[in-house]
């Protein structure tokens, strides 16, 4: 598959997933993290765990982010070992926005609005270690802060380039800050950023303009989950049509692609007036994710719906899933030791998973 300056292998790719393993102090990409993604290369395109803009944008501990000089050094093991053994590789760019604690951003989390819902993140335990805990009230980003938050992502985009990424993923996706703007119950602002779908769409349109402009189009693309409830608790009435009326606007951009989220957390399934209004409108590569099997991902593509599948949990325990989707290998599953290493350690559950024997 090709699109302007992106070739890539094939159409499976590896969705992001947050894997806790950076170095401290410093929230640094490391070896064991560059040898966990360089073993997972054959993907057509990966997609790194999402990766924190700035510290306040932070709301899990031990990812890796993209806002220091340290973590850029990092980040280039990773890219590096990717690019060795001829994979490609976008760095997903995050702020989580409301969905964090003052004990890991430093800072009081920030949002489209001060609307405080009940949600977990992982972050460090009154009694030591690390596990899920509430998250902390939020404050109304300014209008001043508003835009420092978009030279933030514009900023990352530019660590990303320098460390050696062939592109960068918004993550516009899950209830985190971008979602959050979008959505009537998170966003109650009565500014140019609030209200109206036009207005609650600005902040990601303005992001994916500006990253565009900063290291072009095709090098950027955007994740989002219009049928996916996360970090909230209500149905947004106006989502589906703010996000077709705004994949109009991206369409413009000629990004990399538009990544849907779907079939996790609290969610609708997808209908297919959905995606064929989606494609109406927007006609770039489409990129979807969420329990998709080889069978189901070959028939989305089959139809037109999408040029790329994203698979998550499969390439966890399958670091060469796409040798087995083409020689009909039989997958390892997704089982209870893997779950319990999903966040934090080391090596076991992570880089020690071993590849199929290939038939003769």
């Amino acid at each position: 598959m090709a699109h302007g300056d992106l070739s890539l292998a094939n159409r499976v790719a590896m969705a992001p997933m947050t894997r806790s393993r950076t170095d401290q102090p410093g929230d640094r990409p490391n070896a064991l993290m560059a040898e966990y993604y360089g073993q997972r290369a054959t993907a057509g395109l990966i997609i790194t765990e999402g990766a924190p803009i700035s510290a306040v944008g932070r709301g899990y501990s031990m990812t890796p982010g993209i806002y220091t000089q340290a973590q850029i050094v990092g980040w280039r093991q990773v890219t590096d070992a990717v690019h060795a053994k001829g994979g490609k590789i976008f760095v997903q760019l995050w702020h989580v926005g409301r969905r964090s604690h003052v004990s890991i951003s430093g800072e009081q989390p920030v949002s489209a609005s001060a609307i405080k819902v009940f949600d977990q993140v992982y972050g460090p335990l009154p009694e030591g270690g690390f596990g899920m805990i509430e998250t902390s009230a939020p404050r109304a980003l300014s209008s001043d802060e508003i835009q420092y938050t978009i030279a933030d992502f514009v900023q990352a985009a530019k660590n990303a380039m320098e460390a050696g990424f062939d592109g960068v993923e918004l993550h516009g996706a899950h209830g985190y800050l971008i979602d959050q703007f979008m959505r009537e119950s998170s966003n109650q602002r009565t500014d140019e950023y609030g209200g109206s779908r036009d207005n609650r769409m600005r902040f990601m349109l303005d992001v994916t303009r500006s990253v565009a402009a900063a290291i072009g189009g095709d090098k950027v693309a955007i994740r989002i989950s219009p049928f996916v409830i996360e970090g909230d608790n209500q149905v947004d009435p106006e989502i589906i049509e703010l996000t077709l009326e705004a994949a109009a606007e991206l369409q413009k951009l000629n990004l990399a692609y538009l990544h849907l989220s779907e079939n996790i957390s609290n969610c609708q399934e997808v209908p297919e007036q959905f995606r064929q209004q989606l494609r109406a409108v927007y006609r770039n590569p489409i990129m979807v994710a969420g329990k998709y099997t080889q069978e189901s991902g070959e028939a989305i593509l089959a139809k037109g719906y999408a040029d790329l599948v994203a698979y998550g949990q499969p390439f966890i325990t399958n670091p060469d899933l796409v040798s087995r989707f083409k020689y009909g290998i039989e997958l390892t599953p997704v089982g209870y030791d893997a779950h319990a290493a999903f966040y934090g350690g080391g090596a076991e559950g992570y880089t020690d998973y071993p590849a199929a024997e290939l038939p003769k």
